[in-house]
């Protein structure tokens, strides 16, 4: 596994901090990577780690809050992340950026995209969660179920996210087992993704090592992407791609062909085969795709 070239976290309010991990050139150009729900900040396939090393391109991974080195903190909506984003941004001394958003973390990146959209050359959404209310809503895939538990998880998800967190902490012994399992229960593209090592130490250092409050967060995912997100899928103006499998069985591909259609300019690249986890298999393909886009960009 290639380690972070530095980790750490900032501070982006009263009482709060971001976590983060660095993976790559110290000096490229910054690319702000976002993980699914639930997920960590080293949610960052090897190959992209090592590409972005021979590439010269900088790669961050956030701990959304409640996970890792970040401080729980519910945000009122999508959009109130992008402040927090600006503030590591800031720190950091990165001025230009791209943002990659899996799964949950595509909402959140389309909003740091919304918001900043003079400091975010491109964005890339791999499998990305699409509203559930208000004139962008789309039913149907996980999130439908998200919709309907919102409102007792608003109320009992933290603690049942400390109940879960704490058996997860118990149980380290049967966690790469448990990561075998659930490849067994998966649609065969992605079962054979987590047959590979290199995934599976990714996604078990995600589990064993996101913090006290891991479970927590993605519970408070699901009631922020149940509300209005604070902005409307067509305002975010910067170009986006968006990957997404034939065959998700979390969030379907009509919720990639619905979103593209609402977006002004992006582009959706069919992953056929693949299913919720195939954005993480052509990890570099996509940041090449970004990168090209940055080039052409004049930015």
């Amino acid at each position: 596994m290639v380690r972070p070239k530095i980790e750490g976290s900032v501070a982006v309010g009263e009482g709060r901090r971001i976590g983060f991990a660095e993976f790559g050139s110290p000096h490229g150009r910054a690319v702000f990577w976002l993980h699914g729900t639930p997920g960590a900040r080293r949610q960052i396939p090897l190959e992209a780690r090592r590409w972005a090393d021979a590439e010269n391109i900088r790669i961050i991974g956030l701990d959304r809050p409640g996970v890792g080195s970040s401080t729980p903190y519910r945000y009122p909506s999508v959009l109130g992340f992008a402040d927090d984003l600006r503030t590591v941004a800031d720190t950091l001394g990165v001025d230009q950026m791209a943002v990659i958003g899996l799964s949950g973390g595509g909402p959140y990146a389309l909003g740091v995209a919304a918001a900043m959209p003079e400091r975010v050359v491109v964005a890339g959404i791999l499998g990305g969660v699409a509203p559930t209310v208000g004139p962008d809503a789309v039913s149907g895939g996980a999130m439908e179920l998200g919709r309907h538990a919102a409102g007792i998880l608003q109320v009992a998800g933290a603690p049942i996210g400390r109940t879960v967190s704490s058996f997860i902490r118990v149980a380290r012994p049967i966690a790469s087992p448990a990561i075998g399992i659930y490849g067994l229960l998966s649609p065969k593209a992605d079962r054979q993704l987590l047959a590979r090592p290199e995934f599976k130490a990714m996604f078990l250092d995600d589990l064993l090592n996101g913090g006290r409050h891991r479970m927590e967060a993605p519970f408070a995912d699901v009631v922020v992407f149940s509300r209005d997100w604070g902005f409307r899928v067509g305002d975010v103006t910067v170009p986006v791609r968006w990957w997404h499998g034939d065959r998700d069985h979390i969030i379907p591909h009509r919720h990639g062909e619905h979103m593209v259609d609402l977006l002004p300019d992006a582009t959706l690249f069919t992953m056929s085969g693949d299913s919720h986890l195939g954005g993480l298999g052509m990890a570099t393909d996509i940041l090449a795709e970004l990168m090209s886009v940055w080039d052409n960009s004049g930015r």
